[in-house]
């Protein structure tokens, strides 16, 4: 199976990166690139020529597709999910895919520009691919394997299904998204009609990690209300917004609660944007924990400095809105514990180790679950997502294909 699998994922994985599916913030669209479209006629006409004749794509660019099951006894649909855009952060056009062969542990330097290096020094992933064969971009662009390495893992599980009938399984449904990159991916996506019980996002980094935790998510913006009046005749009635903003700002915490002062199960309060003048000025926030209390708590003591800052200057004015973006999927994956033990199994199906992962973000598989559909999160093998030094193994590939088969067929097996 590994060679079938290996000639197909890879030629697969080196088309797709090429469509520049970059996503856009800000946009008023949906998708936000109309030219995410172009990679999802793409996929439509390859799950049409295995036989997917259901394969369509929508107005809102979902590629969906049914793999009909092929035995009578009834088991759960399952659902094979990844996205087609990438990080508006670092261009995606004309990405140059290069295979570095027998990884033999030496820094990689990108052909296109010798700027841009891999050091083995840096990149602890690299040590586990002595001997592979890393993809990179030629150092341009980013590569693409968030999340393209998941939509070819997911497209060549379904061709290889496709050409082994004698493997059983019960109803497959594939879904390619956009706009993931932009935190929008599943805002259009119909679970009732999508039609699977339990589902897995493809779009882990390391091979052997299953994603069965995600932060608790919330975003804040704290507006400071001041008094304008002419420089020249301000005293005692000015009240300038921008400094009541930097005030605050500099209440928070020094040496933890920000994403450059923690990790593993830290959560954090981090600014990410601020925009005023004298009159008005907006700071906003994103708020993350993995438990819902310490949400919370971190929400109530922002707004607590705020409003500390607010009363030292009894002329300002205060708004303070908290905005909901996610939650952690842990706690509906642990009413459904056959979705991850499956997923364990299918691992260890591969020869691999498998471990449970917390992701320090979020994912489609964590609204997902919210939604309706438990939905944990598999590796892929993408390392360095979102930049120029971007890589993934076509060992780790050909691995995260077979790791899709084995779920079917341990699906297949019954409850």
């Amino acid at each position: 199976m590994e060679a079938e699998i290996g000639q197909t994922v890879v030629e697969r994985f080196q088309r797709y990166v090429r469509f520049d599916t970059q996503s856009a913030n800000n946009s008023e669209t949906y998708p936000s690139t109309e030219k995410q479209k172009d990679l999802g006629r793409q996929l439509v006409n390859e799950l049409k020529e295995f036989g997917l004749e259901s394969a369509g794509m929508d107005q809102y660019g979902y590629v969906t597709a049914t793999m009909n099951a092929n035995i009578g006894r009834i088991i759960p649909t399952i659902g094979l999910i990844a996205h087609m855009d990438t990080s508006p952060d670092v261009s995606g056009k004309n990405v140059q895919p290069h295979v570095h062969k027998r990884y033999s542990g030496q820094d990689i330097v990108l052909p296109g520009d010798s700027t841009q290096v891999i050091r083995l020094s840096e990149t602890p992933g690299l040590k586990k691919q002595f001997g592979n064969d890393i993809i990179t971009s030629d150092g341009t662009t980013l590569l693409g394997a968030d999340d393209k390495s998941g939509v070819a893992e997911i497209m060549d599980a379904l061709h290889y299904l496709t050409k082994h009938p004698e493997i059983e399984h019960g109803m497959i449904k594939a879904a390619f998204t956009p706009d993931e990159e932009v935190a929008a991916g599943v805002e259009h996506f119909d679970v009732g009609k999508f039609g699977a019980q339990f589902a897995y996002t493809l779009d882990g980094g390391d091979i052997n990690e299953i994603d069965n935790e995600t932060f608790c998510a919330d975003s804040a913006q704290v507006t400071f209300h001041g008094v304008s009046m002419h420089p020249g005749f301000a005293k005692g009635k000015l009240v300038n917004s921008l400094k009541l903003a930097s005030e605050f700002l500099e209440k928070l915490p020094k040496n933890t609660d920000s994403p450059e002062t923690t990790e593993r199960a830290e959560g954090y309060v981090h600014p990410n944007r601020i925009q005023g003048g004298i009159e008005e000025t907006v700071v906003k926030f994103t708020i993350r924990d993995f438990e819902l209390e310490g949400l919370k708590k971190r929400e109530n003591s922002l707004r607590a400095l705020a409003e500390e800052t607010a009363r030292n200057h009894p002329q300002s004015g205060l708004n303070f809105e908290v905005k909901e973006s996610y939650r952690n999927m842990k706690y509906v994956l642990d009413k459904y514990p056959k979705v991850v033990e499956k997923a364990m199994r299918a691992s260890r199906m591969a020869g691999l180790q498998p471990k449970l992962h917390s992701v320090r973000g979020g994912t489609d598989g964590a609204t997902l679950c919210y939604m309706g559909l438990p939905t944990p999160n598999l590796g892929t093998g993408m390392q360095n997502p979102h930049s120029k030094l971007e890589w993934v193994s076509v060992q780790d590939m050909r691995k995260a294909v077979e790791v899709a088969v084995n779920l079917v067929k341990v699906w297949a097996e019954g409850t």
